[in-house]
């Protein structure tokens, strides 16, 4: 149970219980600390020292959380006293015990407001965590001090490094609370611990005096590893080289000067262009959410998934269904397909095992929701059934005659196609309303993004329906328009076209990905290529070689590679060699070869280009392509792209998406280095004609961000 105030005006409430005095935080959704919040903590903490009545202080929040976090809304503003650090400083310091009590998320600030405070309880399904550096921030408000005393050095870099948020039985086991209540009342557990706290005599405790700190010498171990990871893992991120440098001060450094030395930081990591990035993703990943069909229809209810297919991707799926408690049942061609699916689904969960993510018990669990069959007729009593067959048309309406056959009227159909016409699956059958595209990405237990493909003749509550689903599979839905490729598949042909380009005209495919991964991507175009087999992208590329304009330039150099069986990692040889097994290629003389000789073959001289040259031109197609998907409403606006692009094709998530780094290069600037490479090639540089008009208009794509 938690309290309700909502007949109080103001966002912090104060009133004794006896003899403590009850902090009741009140600020719709999540408790955000914004500035009336942050001067009615202090507040109450002032009349908590004033009143000898008040014993103790004990904090809450109202509604489903302690307190959400900062108030992110604010950043970038000019402050407004008090800032967050005088709030927690002013909680340490008072003179009477001071208890939060935490249900729900105590997140960022929120878990700052717990640390200061003295004493710390929480109930089962809270959540606690240090999740700033997904925004390019750090703890500001003594978070990276008060952690490293209260729970050692090493496990507070690994919560601040990770973001990642903890429940309340882990959060006990490192230190960060107390006590687990027994209850989820977390007014009475709050009352009970603060009543028994005095009863015990118990003093006023400052996480700052706290004992978990190591030594210097013994903590060097711990920030060293972290910054070797930081270089590996997340190398050109800006704010966890900071995490890590302000926990060195906490080892270092006097209390108060460690807090000076992280308000430097916290305010260096708010001015940083990284910051601007990630926050424009997290706000875009909740915008993508909200698709014009889910605000007007309601979602039919989804109970039971049929999925046809038992291959990589069908098993993906199946697994991600499993996880978020919905029982599955697989359908297969033959009893052999069916075992070899239901393989597939067990070595993902065994795999889990063997990292200590799941238990056998667990597994068990999970497999028991799960079925298989050979006939179509054990999907009838299914809610929905995502096909994720062979990427044929006629494979395709083969199945979706089957399940028009089979199941029931209210069944959502969808299909799992790449590249195929959404529109023409759906017209196969007499219930076109039914069919929607679920285009997951490999491996489907694990990647976010999920585009939601909405066909011409789809029922709204379908389209609702999907959104629906992706919220169970913890998934980011986008919705995207039928195209060849949608939107991420679409734009990856164009980018990928000219890197292309560049390694014909003279730069090596290791110097093209060199020059990505730098600027922020975890792999190359071509490393990308040998992880995801040269064959798919063959495939594809035969298909729509009967479409392909006559006229438009082909480079044929990883066909070459194709014809000789070279297909990446699963044949030790693509682009990359693979010496036994594997998974970090070394350069291959005998690619350069072929690329020599398919460059003498097109008359191709080639010239040299530097790395900034390689991004322009790659960064270039992608923004163009980009303009061109808005402009032809495949995507509802620009921060769907961006959006699609981090979640499913490694965009670097720091600079925001590839249409919000064109806003901070500037819209002129992509526009006329478009304009030059015209001259080369004007077929493939064709500049789009929403990135024309906005130019001439003075605009850029942020404009058009809330026209959805």
């Amino acid at each position: 149970m938690t309290p309700s105030i909502a007949s109080q005006s103001v966002v912090v409430t104060h009133e004794l219980h006896g003899n403590i005095l009850l902090v009741i935080v009140d600020n719709p959704p999540v408790n955000a600390l914004g500035v009336e919040v942050r001067q009615g903590l202090l507040a109450a903490v002032e009349a908590a020292e004033m009143n000898d009545a008040a014993r103790a202080v004990l904090i809450i929040g109202a509604g489903r959380n302690f307190i959400g976090g900062a108030d992110i809304r604010e950043f970038g503003k000019p402050s407004r006293l008090p800032t967050l650090p005088d709030v927690c400083n002013g909680i340490e310091s008072c003179r009477k015990p001071v208890v939060a009590a935490i249900h729900g998320a105590a997140l960022g600030g929120g878990l700052e407001v717990a640390l200061a405070s003295h004493y710390r309880i929480a109930v089962d399904g809270a959540k606690l965590g240090l999740p700033e550096v997904k925004l390019g921030l750090l703890p500001g408000a003594g978070g990276t001090q008060r952690a490293p005393r209260l729970i050692g050095v090493e496990a507070a870099l690994s919560l601040m490094l990770s973001g990642r948020h903890v429940g309340a039985q882990e959060a006990l086991s490192l230190g960060l609370v107390d006590r687990v209540g027994q209850s989820d009342d977390i007014l009475a557990e709050g009352l009970a611990y603060a009543q028994e706290l005095l009863l015990a005599h118990a003093p006023v405790r400052r996480t700052r005096d706290a004992l978990g700190l190591a030594h210097g010498e013994s903590s060097a171990p711990a920030l060293s590893a972290a910054r070797a990871d930081i270089a590996r893992s997340s190398k050109g991120l800006f704010s966890p080289l900071k995490i890590v440098d302000c926990v060195d001060a906490a080892v270092t450094m006097p209390f108060e000067e460690g807090l000076r030395f992280e308000r430097e930081q916290f305010l260096a990591c708010l001015n940083s262009p990284q910051r601007g990035g990630l926050v424009h993703a997290f706000f875009s990943e909740r915008e993508v959410q909200k698709a014009p069909e889910t605000r007007t229809a309601v979602p039919r209810p989804i109970h039971a998934v049929g999925v046809v297919g038992g291959g990589t991707m069908g098993a993906g799926i199946a697994v991600a269904l499993l996880d978020s408690g919905l029982p599955v049942t697989m359908i297969e061609r033959d009893d052999a397909s069916l075992a070899r699916g239901r393989a597939h689904v067990e070595k993902v969960y065994d795999g889990l095992i063997a990292k200590g993510r799941l238990t056998d018990s667990e597994k068990g669990k999970k497999l028991a929701c799960f079925t298989g069959s050979i006939s179509y007729d054990a999907l009838a009593g299914g809610d929905m059934v995502i096909e994720a067959v062979f990427e044929d048309m006629a494979v395709k309406q083969a199945v979706f005659a089957e399940l028009e056959r089979v199941c029931k009227p209210s069944a959502v159909l969808a299909t799992n196609t790449s590249y195929l016409d959404i529109d023409a699956i759906a017209a196969s059958i007499s219930r076109p309303q039914d069919v929607v595209g679920l285009h997951f990405f490999s491996p489907a237990n694990i990647m976010k993004l999920l585009e939601v493909v909405v066909p011409a003749r789809v029922n709204a509550e379908v389209v609702a329906t999907a959104f629906d689903l992706a919220k169970k599979l913890r998934k980011i839905p986008v919705r995207a328009g039928v195209c060849d490729g949608f939107i991420g598949n679409r734009i990856l042909a164009v980018y990928r076209a000219a890197a292309d380009h560049l390694m014909e005209d003279g730069a090596s495919p290791y110097q093209i990905d060199k020059a990505v991964h730098d600027f922020g991507f975890p792999m190359g175009p071509y490393q990308v290529m040998d992880l995801a087999g040269g064959d798919i992208g063959w495939a594809t590329r035969k298909r729509r070689a009967v479409t392909r304009d006559p006229n438009a330039r082909y480079v044929q150099i990883s066909d070459r590679l194709c014809e000789r069986g070279w297909f990446g990692q699963k044949t030790a040889r693509g682009f990359y060699l693979y010496q036994q097994g594997s998974r970090t290629g070394t350069q291959d003389q005998e690619v350069k070869a072929i690329i020599a000789a398919e460059r003498e073959r097109a008359s191709v001289t080639p010239r040299t280009f530097s790395h900034e040259q390689i991004i322009r031109r790659y960064m270039a197609a992608m923004i163009n392509e980009g303009a061109n998907v808005v402009h032809e409403r495949i995507a509802l606006r620009p921060l769907d792209i961006d959006v699609t692009l981090i979640n499913g094709f490694g965009y670097p998530r720091h600079r925001g998406g590839p249409m919000n780094y064109a806003d901070t290069v500037g819209l002129a600037n992509v526009l006329a280095d478009i304009r030059e490479f015209e001259k080369e090639d004007p077929l493939f540089w064709r500049p789009s004609p929403l990135l024309v008009k906005l130019v001439e208009s003075g605009n850029n794509f942020a404009s058009l961000n809330q026209t959805a």
